[in-house]
Parts: C-alpha cells; structure tokens; sequence
C-alpha cells in the first residue's frame, strides 16, 4: 500500500515536499509520477534501493526525490515550483528491470493534488 501525502496550493517560486508511506513488501525502485487534467500521465523522479535517481528534464535541477527506508518513506522535494507543474502526483512502486521515469510499476497510490498559481 503507498499513501501520498503533502500535496497543497502554492504561488510561482515556492516549494512543496510530498511523501509516500509504503507498507507490504520491499521495493527495488519507488517512483513520482504525475498528471495533469487532459495530458498523459509523466514521470518525474525514480530512485532505487541504493540511492541512485533519475529525472525527467522538467524537473531536473528543481524536485529531489529522496527516501527514508528505515522509515519506509519516499519524498519528493519541489523547489521552484512553475504553473506548469500543477498536476495530481502519484507514488509508484515495484521491481522494474531498470529503474527509471518510464519503467513499469505495479503498485500505485491514489493521488495528492499540487496546484501552483501564477
């Protein structure tokens, strides 16, 4: 089971942290992704067991995701936030061959809601 949590309204230039609280099983590779109304679904950051994350290009150099296995809890921090990053954002989890923004997952949270205004 993944719980999002953290999400909220902004202005341009602020910043959000989300978490994701896993239980059951021990995860390879924990995901964000997110989706925005009338756009496909993206892949923002993803992190493996050891550490090593990748990101999309639009986020690069502005969210950081990071995770806490003893807490068994996946972050990710949103600096600079943009208009353009308003979306509901998502927590995936699974053991994809490679661990990257476009992998496969197969556990999936509901959703928590970032919206940022101009």
């Amino acid at each position: 089971q993944l719980v999002e949590s953290g999400g909220g309204s902004v202005q341009s230039g602020g910043s959000l942290r989300l978490s994701c609280a896993a239980s059951g099983y021990i995860f390879s590779c924990m995901a964000w992704f997110r989706q925005a109304p009338g756009k496909e679904r993206e892949g923002v950051a993803a992190i493996r067991g050891d550490g090593r994350a990748i990101y999309a290009d639009t986020v690069k150099g502005r969210f950081t995701i990071s995770q806490d296995n003893a807490k068994r809890t996946l972050y990710l921090q949103m600096n600079n936030l943009e208009p353009e990053d308003t979306a509901m954002y998502y927590c995936a989890a699974g053991w994809p061959l490679l661990c990257t923004v476009n992998a496969g997952f197969r556990y999936w949270g509901q959703g928590t809601q970032v919206t940022v205004s101009s």
